[in-house]
């Protein structure tokens, strides 16, 4: 099922949003887009004829994503105050956050194609986010480095799925950020930055070795 919806949404558009059905705004939205995603896909973009610069704008309000546990949102703008808090499990893209982005997360990924604000990650225990940041000092400066680490995006895996985020990112909202940023994909990766939980990462290398013995047990 396609949703396709014009205008300013309200408080909690696509709350709980199921398989299978996809809300498609030509507009902009309040706060709680996607609280508790489950599986379903959002995609927010200005309307056609639009004059303001999407990525230096918000369209969508705070909290978005709050508790979402599977599912897809793709938001051309920026995401207000508390983006992705207590996520586990969705897959997001959007071109700015404000304060206290990704609070304890838990699962799921985020890839943000524009400017953070203060104390992100703060409590992210689990997922994995990646942060468009050609200014490494600030994004260092903005992140809570309690319990998450900063590194180059590296390994082929994630590469691709980056690289494939932020392509269905360009083939939904028609973003010229995104577009802008595969054309000149090589350069733009070295710009790239992984969000990543220190004990996460831990419990995923030990997984992996634990596989490697068993497979080579066999």
């Amino acid at each position: 099922m396609h949703i396709d919806v014009v205008g300013s949404a309200g408080q909690s558009l696509g709350a709980w949003l199921a398989p299978g059905v996809t809300i498609d705004l030509a507009g902009d939205a309040n706060d709680y887009v996607g609280k508790g995603l489950s599986g379903g896909k959002i995609i927010i973009a200005p309307p056609e004829g639009s004059t303001f610069v999407p990525e230096e704008n918000m369209i969508i309000g705070n909290v978005a994503l709050y508790g979402a546990t599977a599912g897809e949102a793709y938001f051309r703008g920026m995401a207000a105050e508390r983006f992705c808090v207590r996520n586990s499990g969705a897959q997001t893209v959007v071109e700015g956050v404000g304060d206290h982005a990704l609070e304890y997360m838990t699962g799921g990924r985020v890839v943000i194609l524009g400017p953070t604000g203060r104390n992100l990650a703060a409590g992210m225990s689990g997922g994995v986010a990646f942060v468009y940041a050609p200014d490494r000092d600030v994004l260092r400066l903005n992140c809570n480095l309690e319990l998450v680490e900063l590194e180059a995006v590296e390994s082929a895996e994630d590469i691709a799925e980056l690289k494939e985020l932020i392509q269905k990112h360009a083939d939904y909202t028609g973003s010229t950020v995104a577009t802008g940023l595969l054309e000149s994909w090589e350069q733009s990766l070295s710009q790239f930055v992984k969000v990543m939980p220190r004990d996460y990462k831990r419990a995923l290398a030990e997984l992996a070795a634990e596989t490697e013995v068993a497979v080579a047990t066999e």
